[in-house]
C-alpha cells in the first residue's frame, strides 16, 4: 500500500502562486511517474503534469510556462509550484503515483481557488 499526502492548496487572488506538495509513504525512486491532475466542478479530471524516475516532464499546454513540477527523493515529495495563477486553474488538485507492481495510487485531493 502506498500513501500520498498532499498539502498547500488554498485561495489566491489571480497572478499569484501556490505551492503543491505531495509526500509519499514509500520511496518515490519505486514509481515510474509521478503527477498531478486536476477536476473542475462539472469537468472530467485532466492531467496538469507528470515527471518520470529520471525527471522528464510534461505539462498540459493550458499550464505550460506557469507550473513547474519538481521532485524530492530524499524527501519522497513531488512539488507544482503554480505561478500566475488564474481562475480557470480552480479545480481539485491530486496527486497521482504509478508503480510497476503495486498500480496506481491518488491522493485525498487539495482544493485551489483562483479570485479574479
Amino acid at each position: 500500500q502506498v500513501q500520498l499526502v498532499e498539502s498547500g492548496g488554498g485561495l489566491v487572488q489571480a497572478g499569484r502562486s501556490l505551492r503543491l506538495s505531495c509526500a509519499a509513504s514509500i520511496s518515490i525512486f519505486s514509481f515510474n511517474a509521478m503527477g498531478w491532475y486536476r477536476q473542475a466542478p462539472g469537468k472530467q479530471r485532466e492531467l496538469v503534469a507528470t515527471i518520470t524516475r529520471g525527471g522528464n516532464a510534461n505539462y498540459a499546454d493550458s499550464v505550460k510556462g506557469r507550473f513547474t513540477i519538481s521532485r524530492d527523493n530524499a524527501k519522497n515529495t513531488v512539488y507544482l509550484q503554480m505561478n500566475s495563477l488564474k481562475p480557470e486553474d480552480t479545480a481539485v488538485y491530486y496527486c497521482n503515483v504509478k508503480h510497476s507492481v503495486l498500480g496506481d495510487y491518488w491522493g485525498q485531493g487539495t482544493q485551489v481557488a483562483v479570485s479574479s
